[in-house]
C-alpha cells in the first residue's frame, strides 16, 4: 500500500488502484500518471488496505481488478458501498467481460474494461466513468439492451453461478484445497464443500476430478 502526492499544482483527477499483480500495477500508475496526466493517490493490492486507503485519499475513480489477494473486487465493491464510500469505480480485469460487467454493475462499479484493451480505450474508460456515465464495450452495451427488452440468448451455466461460487471456482482452478480456500476467504470447510456441490449442479459435472479440470481450464483460458 502506497499513498502518494500530486505532483502539480493543477488540480488533478485523483486516481486509486487496487491490483494484485505489483508490475502491472506499477506500469498501469506510470501509464495513468505520465501519459494521462493524472494523480495516483495510493496503490494496493488487497481489500483492507484498499478500504484504508479509500478512507484516507477519498479520491475521484478507483480502478480494480477482479482478483485480490484474499478475496475479490466483487466484494470490495459491495465493502465500499456498504459502508457508504461514494466516488465512481472502474473494474478493469483479464477476464470476460460478459461474465463479469453486469456482476460489477450490480455491485456498484460504474465500468468495466478488460486488460487486452489500449491506453487510449482506457482512458476513455476512465474519463466517461469520472464524468459519472457508465462504460461498458459496445457489445455488451447491445447485449444489455437486447436482455432488458427480452431479447437475450439463453444464459450459459457459468453465468448461473453466483459471485461468491464463482469466486471458489476461480480458487479451485488456481489449485487451492478447499482447506486453503476457507481461509483464504474466511469460510467453513463445510460452507466451501457447499460451494463446490452447488458449483458442480450448476455446470453439470459429476464429480470433484471434472470440477477441477474444468475450473484449471476456465483460469487458464482467463475466462
Amino acid at each position: 500500500m502506497t499513498p502518494s502526492t500530486a505532483s502539480s499544482a493543477t488540480p488533478s483527477s485523483r486516481i486509486l488502484l487496487v491490483e494484485d499483480h505489483a508490475m502491472f500495477r506499477e506500469q498501469l500508475a506510470q501509464l495513468i500518471t505520465q501519459e494521462f496526466g493524472m494523480v495516483v493517490c495510493g496503490q494496493a493490492d488487497n481489500i483492507r488496505d484498499a478500504l484504508t486507503l479509500a478512507r484516507q485519499t477519498r479520491p475521484d475513480l478507483a480502478v480494480i481488478d477482479i482478483s485480490l489477494k484474499g478475496s475479490s473486487g466483487l466484494e470490495l465493491l459491495k465493502d465500499w458501498k456498504a459502508q457508504g464510500m461514494k466516488f465512481p469505480t472502474l473494474v478493469l480485469s483479464m477476464h470476460e467481460e460478459s461474465l463479469y460487467a453486469e456482476r460489477v454493475l450490480a455491485a456498484g462499479a460504474r465500468g468495466y474494461i478488460t486488460k487486452h484493451e489500449n491506453s487510449e480505450t482506457l482512458l476513455k474508460a476512465m474519463q466517461r466513468v469520472l464524468e459519472g456515465k457508465i462504460y461498458l464495450s459496445e457489445p455488451m452495451m447491445e447485449n444489455l439492451v437486447d436482455k432488458m427488452a427480452g431479447r437475450g440468448a439463453t444464459v450459459p451455466p457459468i453465468k448461473r453461478l453466483a459471485d461468491r461460487e464463482l469466486e471458489v471456482l476461480q480458487l479451485i482452478g488456481a489449485g487451492r484445497t478447499t482447506r486453503e480456500i476457507a481461509e483464504e476467504l474466511r469460510l467453513g470447510m463445510t460452507t466451501v464443500d457447499t460451494y463446490r456441490t452447488r458449483i458442480k449442479e450448476k455446470l453439470g459435472l459429476s464429480s470433484g476430478a471434472e470440477l477441477m479440470q474444468f475450473a484449471s481450464r476456465w483460469v487458464l483460458e482467463g475466462v
